[in-house]
């Protein structure tokens, strides 16, 4: 037999000699600690190193770290709605802090969504029957959901006609998190709802149009595999808004939200040794793609006049980690600073986001254009308590 094949043998009894389930196999596998290669006789069955198997059997040897299988899948995603050229964050070829220094939502809305020159947002009435119960999260996910059983099919439809959807459908997003009103601006129909005064709406406007761009992440995927099967615009964004609600982006926005009410209690300082004695990271202080940091957050902190104590968690965090502001926490600052309740960085952002939702999931309907998955499957054994 050759030596090469008799190195490496099945999962049974793999998990046989180690006397060990197939979670633990694949957790050796998974960190290095075991080599795993496909079985040439099938290739959906994986084969397990005997030289490492053996290593693991025997406490005393010593471990070898293998690189860690890499499970990430990469789908390039061709886009003309934002993109980041020298550290600046460009909607289409408009500058995104220039742009939010004047522009309405709605008005960056037709910029992002292609329409400049006819107006989506013109004779939109409010619906009578947009009433939630819940949060505004909670309120979205039903607004939404509800269009997505009423609204037709995405494929096919004039742009002009997506547009008016894409508007109709922002509306009513709108309406359920703030409660039915005068056709006002999005940033001063929130305001009311909040009871802001018109001195204070600059910084909703703002946060929402820098809220639109964003890298290609899950929720933008998600809205554009959504349209590319054909579904409507508001089941896209329906899309776009669950992923949305995952911990790597709505759930670490709450993460910050926490971190910042909880300093303000206390102090910056305080706050931030004591989760980095516990060796957690500062939420809003992630690592950033973008060399000195997020543009967007920048031109919103400068823009919202923080008291001291809500700007020195910006400046004592960025001083401990070395790592600027994220936008989510520019925005948690900011409504910190209006006393505004706490789940209205989540509704500002979720308004904000809907707009670039929409916004793919239009512009992968107008390529035509569906995503072509491909399934590879590997045996992972069967779920064993």
């Amino acid at each position: 037999m050759n030596q090469n094949v008799e190195r490496w043998i099945p999962r049974a009894e793999a998990e046989a000699l180690l006397g060990v389930k197939s979670q633990t196999l694949y957790a050796y596998v998974s960190r290095g600690h075991l080599a795993a290669r496909p079985d040439p006789a099938n290739p959906r069955r994986s084969l397990y190193s005997v030289d490492d198997l053996k290593r693991l059997k025997d406490p005393s040897s010593p471990r070898i770290v293998r690189p860690a299988i890499d499970r990430s899948a990469e789908v390039p995603i061709s886009s003309g709605l934002t993109h980041l050229e020298n550290g600046e964050m460009f909607y289409r070829d408009r500058n995104a802090v220039e742009l939010a220094e004047q522009a309405t939502l709605e008005q960056a809305a037709r910029l992002v969504w292609g329409g400049a020159d006819d107006d989506p947002f013109a004779d939109q009435r409010p619906r009578v029957d947009v009433i939630f119960p819940g949060s505004p999260r909670s309120r979205a996910f039903a607004c939404l959901a509800r269009r997505a059983d009423e609204d037709g099919s995405s494929a096919g439809r004039s742009p002009v006609s997506l547009r008016r959807e894409a508007a109709s459908v922002l509306n009513e997003v709108v309406d359920a998190i703030a409660g039915p009103g005068p056709r006002l601006h999005i940033h001063q129909r929130l305001a009311r709802a909040w009871k802001l005064s018109e001195l204070t709406t600059p910084i909703l406007r703002r946060a929402m149009v820098l809220s639109i761009g964003h890298e290609a992440d899950a929720s933008v995927l998600a809205a554009r595999v959504a349209a590319g099967a054909g579904a409507s615009l508001s089941a896209s964004a329906l899309a776009g808004l669950a992923a949305f609600s995952g911990p790597e982006l709505g759930g670490r926005l709450s993460q910050v939200n926490s971190f910042v009410i909880e300093a303000r209690k206390t102090d910056a300082r305080t706050a931030c040794r004591a989760l980095l004695a516990e060796g957690r990271d500062l939420p809003g202080f992630e690592r950033n793609p973008v060399p000195g940091g997020d543009p967007r957050a920048r031109a919103l902190l400068a823009e919202s006049r923080l008291p001291e104590p809500l700007a020195d968690i910006a400046r004592v965090g960025e001083a401990l980690t070395g790592r600027p502001p994220s936008l989510e926490l520019a925005v948690c600052l900011a409504t910190r600073s209006l006393e505004l309740p706490r789940d209205a960085p989540f509704a500002l952002m979720t308004v904000g986001r809907s707009v670039g939702w929409l916004a793919h999931a239009m512009e992968q309907a107008y390529s035509g254009s569906p995503f072509q998955p491909r399934l590879r499957y590997v045996e992972f054994g069967p779920a064993t308590a």
